[in-house]
């Protein structure tokens, strides 16, 4: 199935639920940056908490920053979303790996740490980005995210995230967001019937590897509430906007002596993107014509 992004409204307008499936380009990411196992369950989980938390923004160009930093071995996540379906992300120590917890899976909590801080910065296009802090409260990002929601956007939501790796990469990945709106968050029987359908979830991967598709899930949890899916599915990708002449750009900041000394040491430049993994590699020339630029640029002022 392909990664996508479905929304919904149920209860006269009164609930938003968004389901998305990350499952390839999950896998994408654990390829790129080498991930060991609990690290692409916790890129995975993040990723798809980005896209989720884009779906309701309202500019083609929004785009969501989350950033994790706890105490735990994986020492940091940074993940970019957006409106438009893409996102990119990584993780500060890709290789880290640990015993499953006591349920036997995935120790994403104890890889992340319970100890730190959840950055969510929204930037909606215009204006200054929207930036929202909170404390970690398990490290199992699901969690996390959910109470950033609920004490920073004052939104009553439900976060179901999942990712499941194999031996062969990742078979399954993606999450459901279903949040309260106002009109509706007076309605206590009405969250509480949600919190308890949310709650007697298996969890998310298995409903996929069961077969279920984004539609078949929220019947099951919203049919019986006025469940209206919108028309338009979304197509979701891992994408990174990182190029040539931006890595050119970004050296070129580094001034001229620090040019100099890398064609001197190194005859060029090696730089890797973060967010994907890129190698660009910048010659002796290309290096020379930066700094001719710059003395072109400073002769001129």
């Amino acid at each position: 199935m392909a990664d996508q992004l479905i929304r919904a409204t149920a209860a006269e307008g009164g609930i938003r639920a968004v389901g998305v499936i990350t499952t390839r380009l999950t896998e994408e990411a654990r390829q790129r940056h080498q991930l060991s196992y609990v690290a692409t369950a916790a890129l995975g989980r993040t990723m798809s908490a980005g896209l989720l938390l884009a779906s309701n923004m309202k500019r083609t160009e929004s785009r969501v920053n989350i950033r994790i930093k706890g105490n735990g071995p994986l020492d940091g996540i940074l993940v970019d979303a957006g409106l438009d379906g893409t996102v990119r992300g990584y993780v500060d120590n890709p290789t880290v790996e640990l015993p499953p917890n006591s349920r036997g899976k995935l120790d994403v909590g104890g890889a992340v740490g319970n100890d730190g801080y959840l950055y969510v910065v929204r930037d909606v296009g215009y204006g200054y980005p929207y930036t929202s802090t909170v404390e970690l409260v398990s490290g199992e990002i699901g969690d996390d995210i959910t109470h950033y929601l609920v004490t920073s956007e004052q939104t009553p939501s439900a976060l179901v995230l999942g990712v499941f790796v194999g031996s062969e990469g990742v078979q399954a990945a993606g999450g459901l967001l279903i949040q309260v709106l106002p009109k509706a968050a007076r309605d206590e029987a009405l969250i509480q019937t949600l919190e308890s359908r949310v709650a007697a979830l298996s969890g998310f991967t298995p409903l996929l590897q069961a077969g279920k598709t984004l539609p078949e899930i929220l019947g099951e949890l919203l049919g019986d509430m006025g469940l209206e899916i919108l028309p338009e599915t979304q197509l979701v990708r891992f994408h990174c906007g990182c190029t040539f002449d931006r890595m050119l750009g970004a050296l070129k900041m580094l001034g001229e002596a620090e040019l100099q000394d890398m064609i001197e040491k190194d005859d060029g430049a090696e730089a890797t993107c973060y967010f994907c993994g890129t190698v660009y590699q910048a010659s002796s020339a290309e290096l020379n014509q930066l700094i001719a630029d710059l003395q072109s640029e400073a002769s001129a002022k």
